[in-house]
């Protein structure tokens, strides 16, 4: 193979992983996987795809390069092939967000629009502040598995789903700071909307589980 031939076939190779990411459910297993792995079954659940749609598009990202697999018994489970393949979903937002301005009312939109009131916190300043141990609840309101996948040390799990009925196992004397999946992820921003309509002191992190813990910052597995 000349040289030519060969550069061709290089950049071939990199534009197949980008095709990998051109589809949005792709997209979206790719965000659900930063939370820890999961069977076909359970991302199709996650997604809203069938089991054989959700299939296809894992043997994608597979054939990419982007997820590896592991057996367990008649189960399959897919995981994040990298922490690299997070800082590529990042920086894919990223870029999306800043060159198109119709992307960023959609990512408005979808957050459930302006959160003006609702302070945030850098993953920085919430490790600063658990150090010092100051008085607060950090809340998890993803789904559990993804909770015991891979949590903030100390992270109390309530789903979103399950916070109307749990919401006085929080104690109004700590602040409380919500956080989910990642800068799009709407689960954090309407947990700490309906906590705040319930006189609770606030926060949300600004970004995500798979964001603290590709900082390096500690992290607690399991229940």
């Amino acid at each position: 193979m000349n040289k030519r031939a060969t550069k061709e076939a290089l950049f071939d190779g990199f534009a197949q992983v980008a095709k990998a990411l051109s589809n949005g459910r792709r997209a979206e297993i790719v965000d659900v996987l930063a939370n820890g792995e999961r069977n076909v079954e359970s991302l199709a659940t996650e997604v809203h795809q069938s089991i054989a749609n959700t299939s296809q598009h894992l043997q994608v990202l597979k054939n990419a390069g982007l997820v590896v697999t592991r057996r367990d018994g008649t189960f399959v489970y897919y995981r994040l092939a990298s922490p690299d393949v997070i800082g590529f979903w990042r920086a894919l937002q990223g870029i999306a967000r800043e060159s198109r301005a119709d992307i960023e009312q959609l990512v408005y939109e979808y957050l459930g629009g302006a959160d003006d009131d609702i302070e945030e916190l850098t993953k920085e300043e919430l490790w600063q502040r658990l150090r010092r141990n100051d008085k607060l609840v950090v809340l998890d309101v993803r789904p559990l598995e993804e909770y015991e996948a891979g949590h903030i040390p100390g992270a109390v799990s309530i789903p979103l789903d399950e916070l109307h009925k749990r919401v006085r196992e929080l104690p109004k004397s700590k602040q409380i700071v919500a956080y989910c999946r990642g800068p799009l992820c709407a689960l954090a921003p309407e947990a700490a909307r309906y906590l705040k309509t319930k006189g609770y002191r606030v926060k949300k992190l600004d970004e995500g589980a798979p964001d603290w813990k590709a900082a390096g910052l500690p992290v607690d597995e399991g229940s």
